[in-house]
Parts: structure tokens; C-alpha cells; sequence
């Protein structure tokens, strides 16, 4: 990525696309000890700039699932509320449309998007 393009995050500006040993990472703030995603730079909680990132399980249960059949090829639009507590979006993939559900047990995997891993979930194995 050239320095000043802005239609991407930057590797060394955004920690949450970067991953650690494959894992999804995830803001918690140091002072409160709250979880949150997406990262801010204060904690949404309780002010503190005191926000560190780490890495957190990668699995979580559908919270709510939207998906669009018009769109060529269709996909699937999802809240995930992960193991740790936050709700984040993404897109629920590699499975069949049809058999997505709330509270469906969801795992992470990176999609390499522009050179950019890119969390999406899964359906967990039974």
C-alpha cells in the first residue's frame, strides 16, 4: 500500500487486521478490563486510553444473520457475539445459506483480502 491511500487500513495503524499466530484480535481496555470490538482508541466503557490489543478465541455463536440472494454470488451478513463478550460483523462463509441460524456455533478464519487477512466465521464442526 502507498503512504496516503486511505481505501485500505494500514498494516502498521490498524493491529486488528494483523493476527497472531492466526488469531482474531480483539481490544481490552487495561484499566476496566472490558473487551471490545471494533478497536477504538478509548475504551467505550470507561474513557481509559489505557486500550491494549489481544488475541481471543476465534469462536462464537450467531447473533443475528442476514442473508442476500440478489447479490451475485449471494452471501450471509452477520453480528457474531464472540466467546469473550463483543458482537462484531462480519460474513459467515463456506457453508450452505440455507442452514444458517441464530445461535449457530461459529469458528474464525482469514480471508485474504487486498493482502489484508480479514476475519469471516464459519459453522463449528459438531
Amino acid at each position: 500500500m502507498k503512504d496516503g491511500d486511505t481505501t485500505r487500513p494500514a498494516r502498521d495503524a490498524a493491529p486488528q487486521w494483523q493476527t497472531e499466530d492466526g488469531a482474531l484480535m480483539i481490544a481490552e481496555c487495561r484499566d476496566c478490563g472490558e473487551p471490545h470490538y471494533y478497536p477504538r482508541v478509548l475504551c467505550p466503557f470507561c474513557g481509559s486510553e489505557n486500550v491494549a490489543f489481544k488475541a481471543c478465541s476465534g469462536r462464537g455463536r450467531i447473533y443475528a444473520v442476514s442473508v442476500f440472494r440478489r447479490a451475485d454470488p449471494p452471501y450471509a451478513l452477520a453480528y457474531v457475539e464472540l466467546e469473550e463478550g463483543p458482537r462484531m460483523m462480519t460474513n459467515i462463509v463456506d457453508c450452505d445459506l440455507d442452514a444458517i441460524a441464530i445461535d449457530d456455533a461459529v469458528t474464525v478464519l482469514f480471508a485474504d483480502r487486498d493482502g489484508i487477512p480479514t476475519p469471516m466465521f464459519t459453522p463449528a464442526a459438531p
